[in-house]
């Protein structure tokens, strides 16, 4: 699958951020400020540790060449870190290639401006030429997205760590400490927060988009840091107790879902995005009691269950964009709009991790499922394509292979069916991009290296 995905963008889009295979050719898009070949960049952690050697090579070599960083043009922070750092930090502690190490840290400083704000919370668009910066237009009156700001700190440690200049982990570190100390209704963290006054803008709490990753990268900074950051821990089981207290619920059918919180009131909703919840309480449930642990390991795997019903339920047995819990049906998108699915890899990332903590084989068989509706639904004569209702078996294609698709759901596939020693979680962490950062010990990071020497073979 990585394979043909990767081939058809080769043949039809190579050098643009992804593949349209329906009218063969490529899209640019407006999220990566100009920056060019975000499938490149994506996938080059997953064609390395596939071992598809002369692939990587060939990647390797259009971001020596091509892979240019001196532009104007308006790009998410967060997307350009999850992906363009992400990926050139996982490919340089996979291969030990000097090359991936200089551009990363010449693109990390140019995120550096965002930070430039009253409270030193980042603005979410920034012009990389410029350094101008500012919040998106949609965003409750000109503010901070929680998911977008809280997800930096993985590849911002690493940047300091590289490059020795500690002023990447002071700017997440900043964040961390405005967020801990403001007042937080119920104990849980609101979606929008303003970068000018440091106070939220609105009472709206998600596991979902807006949300999500923030919470992830809370336990994964706690493992990265090799179990070190007390404040990362303390603040994760905090916010996931006022979840578990506000936001959890169980179906009348004995579902266990997340719901999403406005201001008191529950919207008994769950998205696709949120479907990493499972695999997120899974890895950090080995902290505290044997209890404790038990609980949270029952949770994760309720909680991926659910998002496993809502494949099971649908036509194609590929889940929906976003699913609800009312008016009887259950784990099924009630609403036209949120039918789609376009390559997700949320569901398939807990059966990943639930794998990994638990090898019941039911996850390993889950997994399957997905591969071969994937297979039937997905793929078209020029790549993977979304697709438009999960509901109907006569499928509309969206005509784009994201790049998140090499990057996360076949990786996370591929992890599900390898053995463990495979990037092993004692030793690694995926940012939520899926790109595999060594955990910070505080011996020498150069030992994470498979090959110093810049070898090409995995």
């Amino acid at each position: 699958m990585m394979k043909f995905a990767w081939d058809n963008y080769r043949r039809y889009a190579w050098g643009q951020n992804e593949l349209r295979p329906l009218t063969k050719n490529g899209h640019i898009g407006n999220m990566f400020g100009g920056l060019r070949g975000a499938t490149i960049v994506d996938s080059l952690d997953t064609l390395y540790i596939m071992g598809l050697t002369e692939d990587f090579k060939e990647a390797k070599e259009w971001i020596r060449t091509n892979l240019d960083l001196s532009l104007n043009g308006e790009a998410s922070v967060f997307e350009v870190n999850i992906r363009y750092v992400g990926g050139l930090l996982s490919a340089y502690y996979l291969t030990g290639e000097e090359m991936f190490k200089q551009k990363v840290l010449e693109l990390g400083e140019k995120l550096l401006p965002a930070f430039n704000t009253p409270t030193g919370i980042p603005r979410g668009v920034i012009n990389l030429g410029s350094g101008t910066s500012w919040n998106w237009g949609w965003a409750s009156a000109g503010s901070s997205i929680l998911a977008e700001f809280g997800t930096l700190h993985l590849e911002f440690v690493h940047l300091s760590e590289l490059s020795g200049n500690p002023v990447f982990t002071e700017k997440v570190m900043n964040i961390r400490k405005l967020l801990d100390r403001i007042e937080k209704p119920q104990g849980l963290y609101p979606n929008f927060l303003s970068p000018v006054s440091g106070n939220w803008v609105q009472h709206h709490v998600s596991l979902g988009g807006l949300g999500d990753s923030f919470y992830e990268y809370l336990i994964k900074s706690y493992l990265m840091s090799d179990k070190t950051d007390d404040e990362a821990r303390r603040m994760y089981y905090s916010a996931l107790e006022a979840i578990e207290t506000n936001l959890v619920q169980k179906s009348s059918g004995g579902l266990t879902y997340v719901a999403e919180w406005r201001g008191g009131i529950l919207d008994h909703k769950m998205g696709h995005l949120a479907c990493f919840t499972g695999g997120m309480v899974g890895i950090g449930a080995g902290d505290g009691s044997p209890e404790k642990k038990q609980h949270y390991l029952d949770l994760a795997a309720e909680i991926t269950s659910t998002c496993h019903e809502s494949y099971t339920r649908s036509a194609t047995k590929l889940g929906p964009e976003a699913f609800r819990f009312d008016g009887g049906e259950e784990a099924t998108a009630t609403r036209v709009s949120d039918r789609y699915y376009i390559l997700r890899p949320e569901v398939i990332e807990s059966y990943m991790y639930m794998w990994r903590l638990t090898h019941d084989p039911k996850y390993r068989e889950w997994g399957w499922q997905a591969v071969e509706a994937l297979e039937k639904y997905c793929r078209t004569e020029g790549g993977f394509s979304g697709i438009r209702d999960v509901y109907s078996t006569s499928v509309s294609h969206d005509n784009m292979q994201q790049s998140f698709f090499l990057s996360e759901t076949l990786k996370y596939l591929f992890l599900l069916f390898s053995d463990d020693d495979l990037l092993p979680l004692d030793d690694w962490v995926l940012n939520t991009e899926a790109h595999p950062l060594p955990i910070v010990r505080q011996s020498c990071l150069e030992k994470h290296h498979t090959g110093t020497t810049g070898s090409d073979t995995p």
